[in-house]
């Protein structure tokens, strides 16, 4: 079954584990060499959770996502869990955006978009 060259291929990545090992050697990794080797058109890690605090207090996870950046991959906070645990302004600052994901989660699982969640 082969894909028409005009469907978007999308991936999602719910980013919900503060594991540092996992964030670097599967989130960090796939999301980046996904858009290297053209294996998705576009990668968004939606970062969730306990991740947020990850995010904003390890130098190494915040250069692994220039990185990211770098090869194309973007990134994206709930704004409900950055609030909840005071990092708005921080994920803003690292220039990520932070948004209500709830409803976006909902039409991506609704309408079979990809996603993967660690």
């Amino acid at each position: 079954m082969s894909e028409s060259k005009s469907e978007s291929k999308e991936l999602h990545i719910l980013w919900t584990n503060d594991n540092l090992a996992t964030s670097e050697h599967m989130v960090m990794m796939y999301a980046t060499n996904s858009m290297l080797n053209g294996w998705w058109d576009s990668v968004t890690v939606i970062i969730w959770g306990a991740t947020a605090k990850l995010v904003v207090e390890n130098e190494a996870i915040q250069e692994r996502m220039k990185i990211a950046e770098h090869a194309g991959v973007k990134f994206s906070a709930c704004i409900s869990c950055a609030r909840n645990l005071g990092v708005i302004e921080e994920l803003e600052a690292l220039g990520i955006e932070v948004i209500r994901w709830g409803e976006k989660m909902s039409g991506i699982l609704q309408s079979g978009g990809k996603l993967i969640s660690i």
